[in-house]
């Protein structure tokens, strides 16, 4: 046994010394009783007592392919064999490769790619770029939305994870976006909500002066925030403002991209071309930290002679590039992304829709491809959400059960690895089936 694989099994110690030593992100540090992962593999994690759990939260959503999966773990340990690190500003082989494979599948005319860290730094990056194209200050993101950790990329998020860090001076103003099931227009289906949703933004547009807007950004299918699927139109609707207006198209990706949504990227379901487009997580099941913004034509030319004032040390890693290599093979040549549109159609959505047809805790069930969010509610007259003492039971009852999904606010998210089998999913729906019914007695 190596000394790695020692270290990852011994979850005692583990679990003592994160205790003693680890600061954690987004929670109090003390009375914390953390989840010990001790082995993984394929759609399954293992905890502390052995115990297996099929991964239905794909970690922060980025297991896209599983875990361990072979092919990307052979190409990590193959490149560092061969050149484990080198920095940003000279050629690397394995780079270019990833960039070449991402521009293949982003849409049209997103040919150039900028490799950050993450997510966070990829949402950052795009925002300067489009300050600096269009010379304006203000960047418009919805509410319901999450963009990243870091200063900016925090502010332009929408949701509670802002406030403490808002110092209200980043040039970011927030609008509604369509959300039927808790609609901020009173509408009374998705043509209203997609047509008043965009009436709104054209408001805000107006009022705020389109002159001064540098980016609209938009996660094309908002993910923790709820997987609210955008009404048919919608994304169309806010290309259509951002051209009338000179506003930059920043779609985020981070979540929804590299088949997520049962397509390579979810501006395929508008169909729209976004300005720019951040990724991150899927791109290369997230093994090794990686992510970017792929570029349009005419964004790229503002920077063709004119230095651009931004970098990181490790972008483009080539470890994280092989990984990316070997996860977009791997994509392709086994129709991932189809498969995962195929389990959103024929798994996911039946077998949701038979469940809220039997709870009515079940509020609504939403979402495409392995991309879903079951919406708890404590009455379906009012939707007023579960309580979270209820729903902490309901997730207690799944990983006994075998199952552990992904918890936000009242919801749980269903979001495996797009490997994931139809048994697995099905598996998955029987036992927070079961979990429902014991908890609610029902």
């Amino acid at each position: 046994m190596s000394d790695f694989e020692t270290l990852t099994k011994d979850a005692a110690r583990a679990y003592e010394l994160d205790q003693r030593h680890v600061f954690h992100s987004w929670l109090a540090q003390e009375g914390r009783t953390p989840m010990v992962v001790t082995r993984a593999e394929g759609s399954y994690i293992w905890d502390e007592n052995d115990a297996k759990l099929l991964d239905f939260t794909s970690q922060l959503v980025f297991t896209n392919l599983g875990h361990q999966h072979p092919r990307i773990v052979r190409a990590i340990q193959e490149q560092a064999a061969v050149l484990a690190t080198v920095a940003p500003g000279y050629v690397n082989g394995t780079r270019s490769e990833a960039a070449r494979l991402i521009a293949s599948h982003t849409p049209e005319g997103l040919d150039r790619i900028f490799f950050t860290n993450g997510g966070a730094d990829a949402n950052e990056h795009a925002i300067r770029m489009a300050r600096l194209h269009t010379g304006r200050p203000k960047v418009l993101s919805r509410y319901r939305s999450y963009h990243g950790g870091t200063q900016l990329a925090v502010n332009v998020t929408g949701d509670w994870r802002r406030w403490a860090n808002d110092q209200a001076a980043q040039g970011v103003v927030h609008f509604f976006g369509p959300y039927s099931y808790r609609s901020a227009f009173s509408s009374t289906g998705e043509e209203e909500e997609c047509r008043r949703a965009l009436e709104h933004l054209e408001r805000v547009i107006e009022l705020e002066g389109p002159a001064t807007i540098a980016a609209i950004i938009l996660e094309s299918v908002p993910g923790t925030a709820g997987i609210m699927v955008p009404p048919p139109g919608y994304l169309r609707g806010v290309r259509e403002l951002c051209d009338r207006h000179g506003i930059v198209y920043i779609a985020d990706e981070v979540m929804a991209g590299f088949g997520r949504t049962g397509k390579w990227f979810a501006t395929e379901h508008g169909p729209i071309v976004p300005d720019l487009l951040t990724f991150a997580k899927g791109v290369n099941s997230g093994y090794v930290p990686l992510g970017g913004v792929a570029i349009s034509d005419p964004i790229y030319r503002t920077f063709a002679g004119t230095v651009y004032p931004g970098g990181l040390t490790y972008s483009g890693h080539p470890l994280g590039c092989a990984a990316a290599v070997a996860a977009i093979g791997a994509m392709e040549d086994d129709r991932v992304v189809e498969h995962a549109a195929a389990l959103g159609k024929e798994v996911f959505g039946p077998g949701l829709a038979r469940l809220a047809e039997q709870h009515e805790w079940i509020g609504e069930a939403r979402g495409v491809g392995a991309f879903w969010a079951v919406e708890l509610v404590a009455d379906p007259a009012t939707r007023e959400p579960l309580d979270a003492a209820t729903i902490g039971r309901i997730v207690a009852a799944c990983r006994e059960g075998g199952l552990l999904p992904m918890v936000n606010a009242n919801r749980l998210h269903l979001v495996p690895p797009l490997t994931a089998s139809t048994s697995e999913v099905t598996t998955a729906l029987e036992i927070l089936d079961r979990a429902l019914t014991s908890v609610s007695g029902s």
